[in-house]
């Protein structure tokens, strides 16, 4: 027989380093209406960002720890407002088959996109906590705990590997016959400009722009010309499981003097004819050899 009275579920996210005074009243408050709760917990697609840095057995055992007999379930998140709204119902329902349901949350909740079969009701915030701001308040603070920094190595192990984004730009003049290098700081080997892509650049090309005009000053140059990708065998990421990728496009010079900027210390011009040699005489960096060797090979067919 159908039980009468609906369970209570409480759908939110709790990415908080604890349960603040808000979810404690939220819980409170259901548990008052309900003898028995569920907790759905919300799964982000992206593991370990800034808006969801806590997984879901992470937040499941914080509530755990507070509230023994609540039960905890996880559903994740969907594109789709209404694909999102079915999976909650068909969680539910498959759990418990018997059971009915009475859905609640509180600031910014999911009841304006729930489109579901079950009643929902917003219960008012009796202060209004930030979760944000409360990871913005500790993202920076250091705990002199094993807890904490068993915490630290849990999060790095949970990521997904990455393959850190980059791009190279050959710069070239006078009909590809001569490639612009820089040169960094307390180097003295010699580099093609380039440098790390940004989450605000629109694309790969967007980026080298970026970084030819962040390391060599405002210049004028005909359309990026997409040349090779590699993985970098940069000695900083050589023991990592995380590598850089880079994207190498070349460009001709219209208008504009190079100038160093950014973090180059130098820009010169070199033949093209004159990179097999200098890459030869060691004074271009490990890095860039596969790079330089394939505009050497390309251009040099050019004379």
């Amino acid at each position: 027989m159908q039980n009468i009275k609906p369970t209570g579920v409480i759908i939110a996210r709790f990415q908080t380093p604890s349960l603040h005074p808000g979810h404690l009243n939220l819980i409170n408050q259901v548990k008052q209406k309900h003898n028995r709760l569920i907790i759905v917990l919300g799964v982000s697609p992206v593991k370990g960002s800034r808006k969801n840095p806590l997984d879901y057995f992470t937040r499941e055992r914080m509530i755990k720890q507070a509230f023994p007999d609540i039960v905890i379930l996880p559903l994740s998140d969907q594109p789709d407002d209404k694909q999102w709204s079915k999976m909650l119902d068909e969680l539910l329902l498959h759990t418990f088959p018997h059971e009915t349901f009475a859905l609640y949350g509180s600031r910014d909740s999911f009841i304006a996109t729930y489109s579901g079969r079950y009643a929902t009701e917003a219960l008012p915030p009796v202060q209004d906590y930030n979760a944000t701001a409360m990871r913005e308040d500790i993202s920076d603070k250091v705990f002199a705990t094993e807890e904490f920094r068993a915490g630290i190595i849990y999060n790095t192990y949970n990521q997904f590997p990455k393959a850190y984004p980059t791009v190279d730009i050959a710069l070239f003049k006078d009909n590809q016959q001569y490639l612009l290098l820089g040169r960094k700081p307390n180097e003295t080997a010699w580099r093609l400009p380039g440098g790390f892509t940004d989450p605000t650049d629109a694309c790969y090309e967007a980026a080298a722009l970026r970084e030819l005009q962040e390391e060599c000053g405002p210049l004028t140059t005909t359309p990026l010309q997409y040349e090779m990708s590699l993985l970098v065998d940069d000695w900083r990421y050589r023991s990592e499981t995380d590598k850089i990728m880079t994207s190498l496009f070349s460009t001709s010079l219209i208008s504009g003097e190079p100038a160093p900027g950014d973090d180059l210390a130098a820009v010169k011009w070199v033949p093209v004819k004159d990179i097999i040699p200098l890459i030869a005489a060691k004074e271009i960096v490990s890095t860039h050899i596969p790079l330089l060797e394939k505009l050497a090979q390309k251009y040099s067919e050019n004379d």
